[in-house]
């Protein structure tokens, strides 16, 4: 049994919703969960609840959250474990109306119930500052803010920051996600150093434009479940390692891109003709 006391607790938040906050909880459960962690994953967006979805799981939902909280049944028959990766649960968000009564003291209670059995419990938080955040952010101690490179998303991540610090959650790391190096080397997208000076926060990772994102979530299976190679599982992979305390290297994509270049370059003025 682990320690509540030293469970970890991470909202994966964001300001403005479609910028991939759920496809990320999906992947670094799993990534989390290969990596030993006895890892839980809590879907709190109990308005547009989706990540049960993305891990293939919707069908073997019996008992949610609201069940829970409300003696319907223990925790443990409402957790649905991952067949193929025994490290992983998730607890379902229970029904919209939930939102009507729901308070952070609920989610508090919830997360200290998850504490008493698993390592790492990540919070998928609905998007945006209401009262769904109010309530997530209620149950964490960190928080992985996930952003894309675009105006809009950029000025929604920085107010959700600015509650996030109000709320005494520490630390804050970014994820950057949906890159593409091209249109950041032709200044057609915010840069990584663009995002991460007006943010102020340290670089948790990187996921480049990937449609291999598309697929999985549609089939159900996360990139990291199988040992995909894409670009964006190996970044979610190597997110779980960083959390886990791993140093792994960040690389920019736009400058690789042009170290690629200036290698192609120099390749080609020693060819031999």
């Amino acid at each position: 049994m682990s320690d509540s006391a030293v469970t970890r607790y991470i909202l994966i938040c964001s300001g403005k919703g479609g910028v991939g906050k759920t496809t990320l909880t999906a992947n670094l459960g799993i990534a989390l969960a290969k990596q030993g962690m006895r890892t839980a994953v809590l879907d709190a967006d109990f308005g547009l609840r989706n990540l049960d979805l993305l891990l293939g799981l919707e069908n073997r939902i019996v008992y949610t959250a609201q069940e829970v909280l409300t003696g319907h049944c223990r925790l443990e028959q409402a957790l649905v474990k991952h067949k193929q990766e025994p490290n992983l649960a998730l607890l379902p968000a229970g029904n919209p109306r939930m939102l009507e009564w729901l308070k952070p003291d609920d989610m508090q209670k919830i997360a200290a119930m998850l504490g008493e059995s698993f390592d790492i419990v990540l919070i998928d938080c609905p998007a945006g500052i209401e009262a769904g955040f109010q309530n997530a952010v209620a149950a964490a101690k960190e928080a992985i803010v996930i952003t894309t490179p675009e105006v809009s998303a950029v000025r929604d991540a920085d107010r959700v920051i600015g509650l996030l610090n109000t709320h005494g959650v520490k630390p804050i790391q970014l994820v950057l996600n949906r890159v593409r190096p091209k249109m950041m080397a032709n200044q057609e997208m915010l840069a990584v150093d663009d995002v991460t000076d007006i943010l102020a926060l340290p670089l948790l990772g990187l996921v480049v434009e990937d449609e291999q994102v598309i697929v999985s979530t549609n089939r159900g299976e996360p990139l990291t479940l199988n040992g995909s190679n894409s670009p964006a599982a190996q970044a979610y992979s190597n997110v779980a390692r960083r959390i886990c305390g791993e140093e792994v290297p960040l690389i920019d994509p736009a400058k690789a891109r042009k170290g690629l270049r200036a290698k192609l370059g120099r390749l080609m003025q020693t060819k031999i003709f």
